[in-house]
Parts: structure tokens; sequence; C-alpha cells
């Protein structure tokens, strides 16, 4: 861009020394204690996120049966919780006005909201209040990824960091199978009480978050304007994008009810809107066209083109990850309650190997991340997930639960175990400092709209081969839809994979000193991975 462009670039790179410098000089002065307690308080609120959106599938039936909720109104409870419309909004917030009063409003939002859910008594209101809950999780995840980037300078400071925030997946994942199942059933407070354990770790992750969490240092911008133009269009698009995903398969005429057509195409639309006003407000904003009306992008665009279109690859991939592993997940609980006909618990049992192995994967990444190249832990890690998906597409129901359903509940987390992490730590270090939060936003929409649209997916290729299917001679009355359904992860988990190889062909193991980065591409940041050159 010629001289205009200058004073732009000169302030980015003294916003970047100024970031740089003020959290170096914080991170000599951090014990290792103090930055051990930072680390466990952004876990812990991927522990909470996690055990939220787990604990719901384990109490539905439960609760449904309790305030006589149908059957048709019980995917939006579900998603309605983890809805992440306001996410893009927190991750800018985050980046421009610092991330630890975010971190703890949204703590705190969520532990009053949790609690208030235990006292629904219809589907409205429960309705109402998950996703008043979702306001809170959409605050919690942006500001943990910034806090753990600004927090976390050195290679090994920040794999560690960062396997164990996504180590806490698994283990909220499992507290919310395992111990709100186990709860649910042999409490007399019945479907609540999952709700009271959420609840109080979100208040621990508050009061750990309020002592251990330092006064970060905001973004020096010169405009720090909301763009609530942006900020509608992608809420509503995302809201209705993610309703349509969640309510296609049980509406009056499924996918060809009216409403839901309408309701896809309008929510779709204003996504597209989303992306081209962004894209107007970046350039308005770089060639430093002053405008009353024109704030800054809620989101830059050009963020999805750094690296060459990595970034976006790397999003793309995090979503088809997600797809599958939630996918697998959902079929596996669905065969061996509704079709082999085992109760709750023993499913959960039958399930637990994968929530053991899911934290060992990310500690097996801690170790592998700085020897293994990029592209192999990301293919790796789906190609298992996959081989976990063909487990259950050719599944016998007469064989014992070590020939097929062992093996694949120890190698199904190995997709999320090694995306999540490689992905959030090739991201942050792409991205620019005052984008970080914005980064784990996209991520954590990214798993959002991964876990709705797999399941989503394969549930429509179930009911089809269940429609469709006439004779059965061999196979029980519906394994072959169940088979159909892990089919379709499968080729969620390959594409992963695919992906994964031929976007990140020749980069090598992903390193995080950070240099001199071209403040206004972007690119030489990603060029310190090694071979991602273009």
């Amino acid at each position: 861009m010629g001289a205009d462009s200058e004073p732009q670039n000169q302030n980015s790179a003294v916003e970047l020394a100024a970031s740089e410098s003020s959290s170096g000089t914080l991170a000599g002065r951090r014990s290792v204690i103090k930055s051990t307690l930072i680390g466990i308080a952004c876990t812990m609120a991927q522990i909470v996120n996690s055990t939220n959106t787990s604990a719901i599938s384990v109490t539905l039936p439960t609760l449904a049966k309790e305030l006589n909720i149908p059957e048709v109104k019980l995917n939006w409870i579900a998603s309605a919780g983890p809805l992440g419309c306001f996410l893009i909004m927190f991750g800018r917030i985050c980046d421009l006005y610092g991330r630890k009063k975010p971190f703890l409003f949204g703590s705190l939002w969520m532990a009053v909201f949790t609690l208030a859910v235990t006292f629904a008594t219809n589907d409205i209101t429960m309705d109402i209040l998950r996703g008043l809950q979702g306001l809170g999780r959409a605050a919690m995840m942006p500001a943990a990824v910034g806090i753990l980037s600004d927090t976390f300078k050195s290679p090994q400071a920040r794999r560690k960091a960062f396997t164990a925030f996504s180590a806490g997946q698994p283990v909220g994942t499992a507290l919310g199978t395992v111990v709100g199942g186990a709860m649910t059933q042999l409490t007399k407070q019945s479907w609540r009480s999952p709700f009271y354990l959420i609840a109080g770790l979100s208040l621990a992750t508050l009061v750990l978050g309020l002592y251990a969490i330092e006064e970060d240092f905001p973004a020096i911008e010169m405009d720090r304007r909301i763009d609530w133009i942006g900020l509608v269009l992608i809420s509503a698009g995302l809201l209705l994008v993610v309703f349509v995903l969640s309510q296609g398969e049980t509406a009056p005429e499924q996918w060809k009810t009216p409403y839901i057509i309408a309701l896809l195409f309008v929510g779709i639309g204003f996504l597209v809107a989303f992306f081209f006003w962004q894209r107007y407000l970046e350039g308005k904003y770089d060639t430093k066209t002053s405008s009353p009306w024109c704030s800054p992008p809620l989101m830059r665009v050009s963020l999805w083109t750094r690296a060459g279109g990595r970034v976006a690859v790397t999003f793309i991939i995090t979503l088809l990850t997600w797809c599958a592993l939630y996918s697998w997940l959902y079929w596996a609980q669905l065969y061996y309650q509704s079709y082999i006909g085992l109760a709750p618990l023993v499913t959960v049992i039958r399930l637990l190997p994968a929530y053991i192995t899911g934290v060992i994967y990310n500690v097996i990444l801690t170790i592998l991340m700085s020897r293994v190249p990029f592209a192999l832990l990301m293919v790796s890690g789906n190609v298992l997930t996959a081989i976990a998906s063909l487990l259950f597409a050719v599944i016998d129901p007469k064989a014992v639960y070590w020939a097929f359903g062992f093996p694949a509940a120890i190698l199904a987390p190995a997709g999320g175990g090694f995306a999540y992490a490689c992905s959030m730590i090739y991201l942050t270090k792409v991205a620019r400092p005052h984008e970080q939060s914005m980064v784990g936003a996209v991520v954590q929409t990214m798993t959002q709209l991964g876990t709705s649209l797999g399941v989503t997916v394969s549930t429509v290729i179930f009911d089809q081969v269940t429609r469709h299917q006439t004779i059965v001679q061999e196979t029980s009355p519906g394994l072959d839809s169940y088979k159909a359904a892990q089919w379709t992860t499968l080729t969620f988990a390959a594409l992963a994979a695919l992906l994964a190889l031929i976007a990140f062909r020749g980069v090598e193991v992903v390193e995080h000193k950070r240099d001199d980065c071209d403040m206004e591409s972007g690119e030489s940041a990603s060029s310190t991975i090694n071979g991602s050159g273009e």
C-alpha cells in the first residue's frame, strides 16, 4: 500500500514490541507455581465446557420424563448450551480489552445460569436457560486461549500448556458422562445433580482465575469500536444454522419442512454477508479511509488466508475432526443402548477407555510434538479415528467387546487429541498477538459446528438406510443403519486426514520461537514453522 500504510505498520510493530516486552517482563517474574495455576485455571474452563456438553446427553431421558418434554424438543436443549454464536464477539473483546475480565465473567455467568437450570420446570424455560449458559462458554473459551498464549512463550511451556488444555476435553467428557450418569441415576436430585457439579466447577474456575491470572495488557489500538453489524450477522447466522442442524431431522416434514429450508438459507445468507462485510471493513481500515460508520472488522478475513491458506485449512480440519469424533461417540452410545439394549451405566463403562486414552494421547503429544512432523501428527490422529469408525462399521453384534468395541474406544479420541492441540499451537503461532483470542473463538466455533454437522449428516444417512431397508437376512433389524452412520463418520475422519496430508506436506516440527514478523501480512510468522515457507 504506499506511504499511508507505513504508520499503521509502525503502530503494529510498536504494539507487538510492547506486548512482547510487557509479557516477557511478567514471565521473568512469574513463579513456576503461578504459571501452573494459570494453566490449571484455563484447563478448568475447558473441563467445564466439555462437562456441560456431555452431561446433558446422559440426563436427557430422565429430564424429559420428569418435565414431560416431547422427544422432538430434546435436540434443541442439547444444542443450546454449547451454542457458540457469541464466540467471535468475545474473541474480539478479549483481544481489544484484555482476557482476564471476560474469563472471570464467563465463569461467574456459567455458574449462575447452570444453577438456574436446576429450577426449570418446562422445556421453554430449559431452552432459555441453556442458551444463556452458552454465553458464559463464549466468554471463557477465547479468553482462555489468549491467556495461555500470553503466559507461555517458550516452546516447551506452550506445548505443555496447550496439550493440558486439550486434555481438559476428555476429562470433562468423562466427568459429564460417567460421573453425571451415576449422579443422575443414584441421587435424589436426579438430572439436576450434574448441573450442581458443573456450577461447582465453574465457581472453582472463577476463584482460581481470580487469584492466578494476572492483569493483562489490552491491545494498543487507536480504534476500539466493536463492529455491531458484523456481530449481528455472525451471531444470527450461526444461531440459525445450528438450530436447523439440530431440528432438521425432527421437524414435521424433516428437511422438507418449509421453515427449516427458509431458516437454512437465511442463516447461510447471514454468514455470507458477514464474510463480505468483514472484507469491506478490512479494506477500509487498512487503507485508513476513516468513517464514523465503519468500525474495524470483527474478524479479519485475511486471517484465513495466512500461511498460504493453511489457516483456513486448519479450521476446516478442526470442523471435520469434530464431525468424526462426536458422530462416532453418538452412534456408539446409541448402538450399545438402543440396538444391544445395554443399561446407560454399562454403556458408559464400555466407552470409558475412550476418555482415559483421550488424556493419554495428549500426554504422548507433549513428547512427540517437538520431534514428529506436524503433518504426520494431524494425519495419524484422524486415521486412528477413522479406524475406530471402521470397526463399528463392520461390527459383529455377537462378537465379544474386546474384538470391536474396546479397540475402537482406544483409537477414537486420537483425532480430537492430536488435531485440537496441534491446531491451537499452529494457529497461535501464525496469529498476531492481538488476534490470539479470536483464533480461539474461531476454533471453538468450528468444534461446535462440527459436533452439530457430524451428528446431523450421519443421522440423515441413518434414517435413509432405515427407510429403504426392506429385507434383513443375516443381520438383525437396524444394524445396517448403525453401520451406515459409522461409515459416514469414517468419511469425515478420512477427509480431515487427506486435507492435512495435502496442505501440510513438507511442514516439519512446530516451533514457537517468535521472530520479527511482517505485521502487514503475517506471512513470516507462519514461516517460522520448519518447511512452511511458500
